[in-house]
């Protein structure tokens, strides 16, 4: 939390109306919610609309995402202080920061190298040490640091990824969505014993699209 924070009411009410009250029960991921400023990862003109219920541009076409996709698709990566986590697009850092509060060790991947500075900056001055931002084909994963407990994807996917499903931990679940570039479904896949994988459906959503060589063409 910043040492003056007057955005600290509206930031609790979010909880309690857009994400509490919509069925996030996890109370390590809404206390995460309450922990992290969102309008520290928003440019300064939107700070004061950062805790409203939708996305909000950051710049390049990309988004900060709504606040209740951001705790919900965080609630089904089922995380532990002990996770390792892969994010792809990192956009504003703010969802690298709520991963932050919850695992021990995040990677996250931009393919915009301005965004990726600028949420790096962002999350160092807040004192988040255990996030790496890096610059790269996000559709590829980050194989360096891998396997990963945890995978979520915060843009939109014409199919799973392969290289990001080889790159799941056992017991590890990724978070996608999947679809068209203007409607997705959420989808989960958790990597079983034996490589056996499981997948099932979430809810529906709409998302900027993942570009890159097993994701979509620019």
């Amino acid at each position: 939390m910043l040492p003056s924070d007057p955005y600290a009411g509206e930031r609790e009410a979010m909880v309690r109306r857009q994400i509490a009250g919509r069925g996030i029960i996890d109370p390590r991921v809404l206390d995460a919610l309450r922990a992290v400023p969102r309008h520290a990862f928003v440019p300064p003109e939107k700070a004061c609309r950062a805790y409203e219920d939708h996305p909000l541009e950051i710049g390049s076409g990309q988004t900060i995402s709504q606040p209740y996709m951001v705790a919900k698709m965080t609630e089904l990566l089922e995380l532990t202080p002990q996770s390792r986590v892969l994010e792809i697009g990192t956009g504003s850092g703010y969802q690298a920061a709520i991963l932050a509060e919850l695992a021990g060790d995040v990677v996250s991947v931009e393919r915009f190298s301005h965004l990726a500075e600028t949420a790096r900056e962002t999350l160092e001055s807040l004192e988040y040490g255990n996030v790496t931002v890096v610059v790269g084909d996000g559709s590829l994963g980050w194989p360096e640091r891998a396997p990963y407990d945890g995978i979520i994807v915060t843009a939109a996917a014409p199919a799973l990824p392969p290289s990001l499903r080889s790159q799941l931990a056992p017991g590890g679940r990724l978070v996608c969505p999947v679809g068209s570039r203007d409607l997705q479904q959420l989808k989960v896949l958790v990597r079983g014993p034996e490589d056996r994988f499981a997948e099932y459906d979430s809810i529906r959503c709409m998302f900027v699209p993942l570009v890159g060589r097993e994701g979509w063409s620019a």
